[in-house]
């Protein structure tokens, strides 16, 4: 035997020995006992380090435990954040090492998640708990089987690894697969398909395997946790009512709550006043400290999934011990007015799925939605509302003709319909053009006969008018009308600084003009957000009533002709924007897409737009104008000059 292969077997007597040494013989233990009586919780992670004390999360308990029942083989459980899901996982981790070793996988969204996990989690886990202490290596020792990402133990091993990685996920067999964030998860791995059947397929060569899958819900219908949950027992955390006894899970619904609005300008801000519970089925109301008291029990919907081995648990926001029902109240009220805050708040608050709350139903309910702007002493209508800052517009060119709309902005992400129109006629030819002009130098006037102008028309260069579209944008340089290419997919952003490119006549290049390019996918998404706002304010579109305004069954059509789906291409699953059947134009929605990117483009200061248009900093403007007319400077506009 040659002298390394000496000290390599050298080696190897000393890392058995040391496991042997370390080795104590598993106990009958479950994994909340074992938590109970071993794990501690690290100062990192954890207000609360010390011993485990399953009494502050009695909703883990009968988790944990399905995890050495013999009977149960799958686990899913649905959770918000601060529901200690992950000190769950944490749990049946530790339990894994110290009295059920076996190959074991942990799978997160990403490698960098993984390591994260590994780093804050998993090793501040082993170093205060002195069980696993002595059967794990520090990864600072020479045993190449610990590293950040993989931990062995006598008799078995965990490897973490990320949802895209499709040889990590079907390479060796595990016994253990613990999925956590699920719906977070890569779409595919690579082009392997789903991660989490690449995953289970792993365990198939062992009788005694368990999966674990946690997750946030996301969005319902497209939620890998939701679709596990429903093929569990269903279980939900039931309190016992204290005056009839009936047993009901705490929801939103049946919370009832007072509250004071303070408006200071246009932000409002709120203080919750009092907040209770109503019994679906006595109606009596009682308060949280009333109820954290009362006995609590999980309860299946779907109990004959036991016989296939299944458990599925759902948590919400009121189990959990360090969440009070006055802040899950108070930041409702924070986020109700923003669809984006909103679905935040039903997935991590809440711990519900976000089933598009508000959203508008079809063409119909928007058209009844249309409202007077108001008219002069006169009789003739009103053209801008207040409330109007700043004025955009979005062409989109057909080969026939070209349609535009006017977008009025507010504050906070509010809109405005001004006028929706379409000009007929070849764009190649100057005619539609020239009739556009008018529609982007017209004044549009307030009630008070002050007025805009539009500041900044996006033009789509796209079919087959591009180079014509080229042309005649360079000719309205001074009216800031500029090209824009809209580009599709996920992760585009909506905006970003124009390039130049050619003018080709002829074969000829004739000069120049600045092209923008934006995101479609991520303007179809804020607009279809924006349209779900049910309340003037934030984000809410303002459409006006009145024939010659545009805003007819044909514009609404138009605006919601497509829905965001999942396909699946080549073994590649994104997400695309795809037409109604029966919406076959879709030019509303298009010029709305412009109009916004637009005015993203300008980002404009509207605290100091409204106050220009108010009058309020008048005097000092005109003092400002006559020193420069005095010195002879010519005030141009910095846009312009950037360009």
């Amino acid at each position: 035997m040659t002298g390394k292969k000496q000290r390599n077997m050298r080696g190897i007597d000393v890392t058995m020995s040391r496991a042997f040494a370390n080795y104590k013989p598993p106990e009958d233990l479950t994994v909340s006992q074992w938590a109970a009586k071993y794990r501690i919780l690290s100062r990192e992670s954890s207000a609360e380090a010390g011993p485990w004390r399953n009494e502050r999360t009695p909703y883990l308990v009968e988790i944990m435990d399905a995890f050495t029942d013999p009977k149960v083989k799958e686990i899913s459980v649905v959770a918000g954040s601060q529901s200690a899901k992950s000190e769950g996982e944490l749990n049946m981790i530790g339990y894994i090492i110290d009295q059920d070793p076996s190959s074991t996988l942990y799978i997160q969204p990403t490698i960098d998640d993984a390591k994260k996990f590994s780093k804050l989690r998993i090793a501040p886990m082993i170093r205060d708990c002195s069980r696993l202490r002595a059967k794990v290596a520090d990864i600072k020792s020479r045993d190449a089987n610990n590293t950040v990402l993989q931990k062995s133990f006598p008799g078995g091993m965990l490897t973490m690894v990320g949802s895209q990685s499709a040889s990590a996920l079907a390479s060796t067999p595990a016994r253990y697969i613990i999925g956590d964030e699920i719906d977070r998860w890569a779409l595919s791995a690579g082009t392997e398909g789903d991660p989490w059947s690449l995953a289970v397929a792993r365990t198939t060569t062992f009788y005694n395997a368990k999966m674990v899958a946690v997750s946030t819900p996301t969005i319902k219908g497209f939620s890998r946790i939701e679709s596990l949950y429903y093929g569990g027992t269903q279980e939900k955390w039931h309190h016992r009512c204290p005056e009839c006894g009936a047993w009901h899970e705490i929801v939103f619904n049946d919370i009832k709550f007072d509250f004071e609005t303070t408006k200071t300008g246009r932000r409002k801000s709120y203080k919750v006043k009092s907040v209770h519970w109503c019994c679906p089925s006595c109606g009596c109301v009682r308060s949280e400290t009333d109820m954290r008291v009362q006995p609590a029990r999980w309860a299946a919907e779907n109990p004959d999934a036991i016989e296939r081995g299944r458990r599925s648990f759902w948590i919400n926001a009121f189990a959990s011990p360090w969440r009070s029902w006055t802040e899950i109240v108070q930041m409702f009220l924070e986020a109700k007015d923003d669809p984006e805050k909103l679905k935040a708040y039903y997935n991590t608050i809440l711990g519900e799925l976000w089933e598009d709350r508000g959203d508008i139903e079809d063409e119909d309910t928007l058209l009844s939605r249309r409202e007077e702007y108001g008219t002069r002493p006169d009789g003739s209508p009103i053209e801008l509302p207040d409330g109007v800052l700043v004025l955009t517009c979005g062409v989109d060119t057909q080969d026939d003709r070209l349609e535009y709309e006017v977008v009025g902005h507010g504050h906070y992400g509010e809109t405005w319909g001004i006028k929706k129109g379409i000009i007929t006629g070849d764009p190649n030819d100057d005619e539609p053009w020239l009739r556009l002009d008018e529609v982007i130098s017209h004044v549009y006037k307030f009630a008070n006969g002050r007025g805009l102008t539009i500041s900044m028309t996006f033009v789509d260069s796209g079919g087959h008018k591009t180079q014509s579209g080229y042309q005649h944008c360079r000719d309205r340089f001074n009216k800031r009308v500029f090209a824009i290419k809209g580009v599709g997919g996920d992760g585009v952003p909506f905006t970003k600084p124009p390039s130049k490119v050619k003018i080709i006549v002829n074969g000829r290049a004739i000069g120049e003009t600045w092209l923008y390019t934006i995101g479609v996918d991520a303007g179809k998404a804020d607009i279809m957000s924006n349209i779900k706002a049910q309340e003037a304010g934030a984000k809410f579109c303002h459409f006006p009533k009145g024939e010659e305004r545009g805003y007819d069954i044909t514009f609404f059509r138009g605006l919601l002709s497509e829905k965001l789906v999942m396909k699946t291409e080549r073994g590649r699953t994104r997400w695309t924007w795809e037409k109604l059947p029966g919406h076959e134009r879709n030019e509303a929605l298009d010029c709305r897409n412009y109009a916004l990117a637009a005015f993203r483009v300008m980002d404009p200061d509207l605290d100091a737009v409204e106050r220009r248009l108010k009058g309020l900093n008048a005097p000092a403007q005109q003092n400002a104008q006559a020193t420069e007319k005095k010195r002879g400077v010519v005030k141009r506009s910095s846009e312009v000059d950037e360009w």
